[in-house]
């Protein structure tokens, strides 16, 4: 379905068709329990909180739950022995009272027996209820007795059969198939080996058949035909070779590490799964780290391996964008992959996103071919480009290539005359010759930006790029942005080495056409996803303010940087205001820590202050011993004095982000497109 739309919209822009290439099939993992992980427990969490297996802290406990295992332990044992003599001598007492008090002579043996069980049981109660509030021997019996003695059930004493029969059909993956009329396709699938993506994969298209009945017999029809293949991702993969992560599909997570049990971060993420997913990629997000910290292994990969999987389960489109040794996962993840200037690659990029305005097109591709230090000609280079890139559509119904533009701007006769005669042909040459009249003017002026222009576009007509961004259909099929509503995946390896500055223009240019496509789908229940592993020559004023339109287009950026000094000052600030989710990996400049740390801001503390002053206090005896001691020891008799407050401090400081992250963890705060955000969480990435 998704190529069929790719291709339809590649012969409008006269774009030669895009087929993602079948990929063999990956070898068999270990057997999938399909109900069991359709059954798992998913509690609703906050942001960030992998919901798979998770447990829900009680916010009564949460206090009690920062004491330590052995305190708590200890604690618990002497107030087991104190209460157990408190108890014998309690309940002696007791009696000798009684008996002083109210005691009968000679009383039956049911009365001794009856007020002496009395007796045992009340002044065991109150025993339990001081002592075991003071112990927190419920505490103990739910973080220990409890699950000791849970397993020790389950594995004595095995369920019932019956027991056991009735929790399986419980666990029925496929019982709302069986109770919406489609028990045939039921039964067909139990039968077959039925991974997370293919479960995914099936039940979104259920739901789509339940939206309108008419499909339900359609439904039936391809599941009973195919089983797990049915409605299939148009290249026929159903899973990726290679994975490593978890993924929980049902919900979108890819889970990377462990939220630390520290007292940074809050009480209901300590110790949990941190994750991902779409509600908070929705928000962008920004990383920073030198190299060798992490970025790409530990969060761009996993996350490009979310979208994929998620592209195969047919809700998502990964675009995912880095250099050419960069470990992004294997080709085998992708339908379509781009790689310019090397000479195996099998699609070429379309320079002007397969844009319908060519204004538009233009616009983007101007912005892409000046370097930062040239931004303040983006307006009359803007301008020149559409003055080239307009007229020579309407005159041949396509976008010029490289080479054809590069001489246009260049202001060659033989092009422009043959540019003349084109408008004239279609009839078009009224509407533009106003712009190839001024065109003309500019041409040899030394302010001319044509001449810039045709400058920049000679570092992409190179005989490494022959064909990898032709117009005209004789180079290789052009990848263009306007097919994310597509489940496509999509790799561009960028020439970082060979040609550096050809690839921070591709780099440009790319995550350009990326906002503004996701801006404008009309389909938008893919989430569209782009990974840049080195965004450091990506950005630029429109693409941040492009950034916070992405919220509300179930798209979203991961961005990931060395260092911020990369980026032009001026693009800072605005850059850290417009993505939801930030992360600082080990090792950071303390510059770049002063961001992040503006950027999370301060929280109340109870602040703990301890003054020691001599001690002058009592009479002559006492000031007589307090000499006598600092004779003998040598040290001075001082009193204590302790104050708390509550003080404003920041979550994390500069000099903690530079100096305090150990190796393989980071700081990520997180906002969800609903608006819900988690404060700063130190989180261990390694596994």
């Amino acid at each position: 379905m998704g190529l069929d739309g790719a291709q339809s919209h590649g012969e409008r822009t006269t774009a030669t068709p895009l087929t993602p290439m079948p990929h063999p099939r990956p070898p068999a993992r270990l057997p999938f329990d399909l109900p069991t992980w359709v059954a798992a427990p998913r509690p609703p969490a906050a942001p960030g909180i992998f919901r798979q297996g998770h447990r829900q802290l009680d916010p009564d406990r949460a206090e009690v739950a920062k004491v330590p295992t052995w305190p708590l332990l200890l604690r618990a044992g002497l107030n087991a022995v104190v209460g157990w003599l408190a108890f014998i001598y309690g309940t002696q007492l007791a009696l000798h009272l009684i008996v002083l008090t109210v005691w009968v002579e000679h009383p039956s043996g049911t009365a001794v027996t009856v007020v002496g069980l009395s007796v045992n049981v009340l002044v065991l109660a109150a025993v339990i209820k001081v002592f075991g509030r003071m112990g927190r021997w419920p505490e103990v019996w739910r973080r220990y007795a409890a699950p000791l003695l849970s397993r020790t059930v389950t594995e004595a004493e095995p369920a019932d059969e019956e027991e056991a029969a009735e929790a399986a059909r419980q666990r029925d993956p496929w019982v709302l198939l069986r109770n919406g009329g489609a028990a045939a396709a039921a039964g067909r699938l139990d039968g077959e080996a039925v991974g997370d993506v293919d479960y995914v994969r099936i039940q979104r298209a259920w739901e789509s058949a339940q939206a309108d009945p008419a499909f339900l017999p359609a439904f039936v029809e391809q599941v009973a035909a195919r089983g797990a293949a049915a409605f299939a991702h148009p290249s026929e993969v159903r899973e990726l070779p290679g994975r490593v992560e978890r993924h929980d599909l049902l919900v979108g997570q890819v889970r990377l590490g462990t939220a630390q049990d520290v007292p940074k971060n809050p009480l209901t993420h300590r110790a949990a799964g941190f994750a991902l997913d779409p509600a908070v990629l929705g928000t962008s997000m920004l990383a920073v780290g030198p190299a060798g910290t992490g970025k790409t292994a530990r969060l761009a990969r996993p996350v490009a391996e979310a979208l994929c999987l998620q592209a195969l389960a047919g809700t998502a489109c990964a675009v995912v964008i880095g250099s050419s040794d960069a470990d992004l996962g294997p080709d085998a993840w992708y339908d379509v992959v781009i790689a310019p200037g090397e000479a195996g690659s099998r699609y070429g990029l379309d320079l002007y996103g397969a844009a319908q305005d060519p204004d538009e097109a233009a616009a983007r591709l101007a912005e892409a071919l000046l370097p930062d230090e040239l931004t303040a000609r983006a307006e009359s280079a803007r301008t020149a480009l559409q003055q080239m890139v307009g007229p020579f559509h309407a005159a041949f119904g396509r976008y010029p290539g490289v080479r054809e533009l590069r001489a246009l701007l260049a202001g060659e006769p033989e092009s422009l005359e043959a540019l003349v005669k084109g408008l004239r042909a279609a009839g078009r040459l009224g509407s533009y010759e106003r712009d190839l009249q001024h065109r003309e003017r500019q041409h040899g002026r030394a302010d001319d930006p044509g001449a810039l222009l045709a400058d920049r576009l000679a570092l992409l007509d190179r005989p490494a790029f022959e064909g990898a961004f032709a117009t005209d259909g004789s180079g290789l099929p052009p990848f263009a942005m306007r097919v994310l509503d597509h489940p496509l995946r999509v790799l561009v390896r960028l020439p970082e080495r060979s040609h550096p500055e050809a690839a921070r223009m591709l780099s440009r240019l790319l995550v350009g056409q990326f906002v503004q496509a996701a801006g404008v789908r009309r389909d938008r229940s893919l989430f569209a996803g782009l990974v840049v592993d080195d965004a450091s020559a990506a950005l630029d004023a429109g693409i941040v303010r492009g950034l916070q339109r992405l919220r509300g287009a179930n798209a979203g950026v991961l961005l990931q940087l060395r260092t911020l000094v990369d980026l032009p000052e001026a693009l800072r600030a605005p850059l850290f205001g417009a993505v939801g989710c930030r992360a600082a990996f080990p090792g950071i400049a303390p510059w770049d820590g002063r961001l992040f740390s503006e950027a999370w801001g301060t929280h109340v503390v109870q602040e703990t202050a301890v003054t020691l002053a001599p001690d002058t206090s009592g009479g002559l005896v006492r000031r007589a011993g307090r000499l006598g001691r600092k004779a003998l020891s040598g040290t001075t008799a001082q009193t204590e004095s302790v104050t708390t407050r509550e003080v404003e401090r920041l979550r994390w400081s500069p000099s903690d982000l530079a100096h305090a992250l150990p190796a393989g963890h980071a700081v990520v705060s997180l906002t969800s497109v609903s608006g819900e955000q988690v404060p700063p969480l130190l989180v261990d990435l390694r596994g």
